[in-house]
């Protein structure tokens, strides 16, 4: 059989995550993937000269299924879920990548200017990776974690402090796309 499988509709996994959401709080648990970090570092005995990472990371081992279902998750995405075919950009789009350096636009998720490891082992490549690991792993701590904790765990139970570290993360994002990106292409 021939056939190309197509992702979860949103009425399907859009109340799967509600579910999940649900009984993360039902149960007092929390989501997020920079805790999974904070986690394996403690594992790996950061805790014995940083106080941020001693803490009983066992109570915390159950989390660390959020790393495994994102490997999981997006190895399954890739093999079972992908569409080889070119993906619907406006012409507007291609147009404004091409000028910014893009030859085919549209036709990969992850572009060559971008993800080969010939770019990625530049020392722009280099740069970038680093400065934007630097920036993304101040503002997690900064903001008191990450998008997918503040997005779906904070804004589930009506928190506060996580809209607005949703909305400064789109804020963010906006500046970045529209004024150094393309200064940095």
């Amino acid at each position: 059989m021939d056939y190309i499988l197509e992702p979860w509709p949103w009425y399907v996994s859009g109340p799967l995550i509600a579910i999940v959401m649900f009984l993360l709080l039902y149960f007092g648990r929390t989501f997020g993937m920079s805790s999974n970090l904070r986690t394996l570092c403690s594992m790996g005995g950061a805790g014995k000269r940083v106080a941020f990472f001693d803490f009983d990371w066992k109570a915390h081992r159950w989390n660390l299924t959020v790393v495994l279902g994102a490997i999981v998750g997006g190895f399954i995405a890739h093999h079972l879920l992908s569409n080889p075919t070119d993906i619907a950009l406006s012409q507007q789009t291609i147009t404004d990548l091409n000028e910014l350096g893009f030859e085919n636009a549209g036709k990969s998720l992850l572009p060559d200017e971008l993800f080969s490891w010939e770019n990625i082992f530049s020392i722009k490549g280099m740069l970038i990776l680093i400065i934007g690991g630097f920036l993304v792993g101040f503002g997690t701590r900064y903001a008191g974690g990450c998008t997918s904790g503040h997005a779906i765990t904070g804004l589930s139970s009506l928190q506060l402090p996580s809209l607005v570290a949703v909305i400064g993360f789109f804020i963010g994002g906006l500046i970045m796309i529209h004024l150094i990106f393309p200064i940095l292409f």
